[in-house]
């Protein structure tokens, strides 16, 4: 089976590319799995002295692979391992930088905000659509309401709708928001800084900013149970159905 996400280390950055563009790099369980590992494998080299998560094609992460989406076991949802896999990045003893060069969507955008620093191209969007699938953006919420101004989460999860890179700087999600041919020198300039710092050091300091992981993992636990709730509901079931036939849900106006 093809790996959908690689890993390539340089200079002490480990560089862990989602490489799924056709499936517009989506949560499916070969991603996640894939993912999973070299994160592993990044925490634990000694020579991988920081991370950074980016990805090919136009799309940095559609969020949930919805063809796997459409049935009623959490498992095939991922439910269970989107979780793990925030945790994951939000309590990596290394610094995590997320280099994004295209369209991120619901738990794409999770990923996001679970990283330490994140870089976007300024003509990159972003939006939030579960709740016009019949979804709920559960899970993702932890690590976003640590980044992102509340008011604008509770705006845009509410409405589902576009934002820009530079709405996502202003808000809290992004750190910077470059022309896509400054993406790599800004990536380069965090990254040469990280890696200037003792690693010790740099665990300790994401510790002390860090919430106490157990809360992070129980929290996501009791969200990861809602979401996969809704992912099965009927009304769920029926906002997968109308993506996937490309018509409007039952619910949604008709005129």
């Amino acid at each position: 089976m093809a790996e959908l996400v690689h890993l390539d280390v340089d200079g002490g950055v480990g560089t862990i590319t989602l490489d799924s563009p056709e499936n517009r790099n989506a949560l499916s369980a070969g991603l996640r799995r894939d993912l999973n590992r070299h994160l592993a494998t990044s925490i634990d080299d000694d020579a991988v002295r920081v991370i950074v998560l980016t990805h090919t094609g136009t799309v940095f992460c559609a969020g949930a692979d919805l063809k796997e989406a459409r049935g009623t076991d959490a498992e095939a949802q991922g439910v269970g391992e989107l979780p793990d896999l925030l945790v994951t990045l939000m309590n990596a003893p290394k610094p995590v930088v997320a280099k994004v060069a295209g369209t991120a969507r619901a738990g794409g955008i999770g990923l996001v905000a679970a990283c330490d620093l994140a870089v976007a191209a300024d003509g990159v969007t972003f939006a939030f659509p579960e709740v016009r699938l019949g979804l709920v953006p559960a899970v993702i919420s932890v690590p976003l309401r640590r980044r992102v101004q509340q008011q604008a989460l509770r705006r845009l999860f509410l409405t589902g709708e576009v934002f820009d890179a530079t709405e996502a700087q202003r808000i809290g999600l992004l750190d910077a928001a470059v022309g896509r041919d400054r993406l790599d020198e800004q990536v380069a300039r965090y990254t040469d800084a990280l890696v200037r710092g003792a690693p010790r050091a740099l665990a300790a300091t994401k510790a002390v900013l860090a919430d106490p992981p157990e809360d992070d993992a129980r929290e996501l636990e009791v969200l990861g149970r809602l979401s996969a709730a809704h992912f099965a509901s009927a009304e769920g079931q029926e906002g997968l159905a109308a993506f996937a036939q490309k018509r409007p849900p039952s619910w949604a106006p008709t005129n």
